[in-house]
């Protein structure tokens, strides 16, 4: 079996994790996490990239503000879960 990866898929489901995260209360343990600055240095080399620079890149993609999480619909609309949704009642 073959699994393909989808990247708008990957990228939609970070953003919703993202604007999920962001809406947690402060004293959650997932949210401490999100907002976690290691402080060591990174290795040698290449520096990969974070999560969170891949939520930023996906943002500036899709046209979407920093605070908009604030506003879930809104966040929904942004992100793609709206349309997946839409697309997903009309196949059934």
């Amino acid at each position: 079996m073959e699994v393909k990866e989808d990247p708008d898929i990957i990228e939609r489901k970070r953003l919703q994790w993202y604007g999920h995260g962001k809406r947690m209360q402060e004293e959650r343990l997932p949210k401490l996490i999100m907002e976690w600055i290691p402080e060591e240095r990174r290795k040698r080399g290449r520096p990969r990239k974070t999560c969170m620079e891949g939520v930023q890149a996906a943002m500036e993609k899709r046209h979407l503000e920093t605070d908009q999480w604030l506003n879930r619909k809104e966040w929904c609309l942004g992100s793609g879960r709206r349309r997946q949704l839409s697309q997903d009642r009309k196949d059934r």
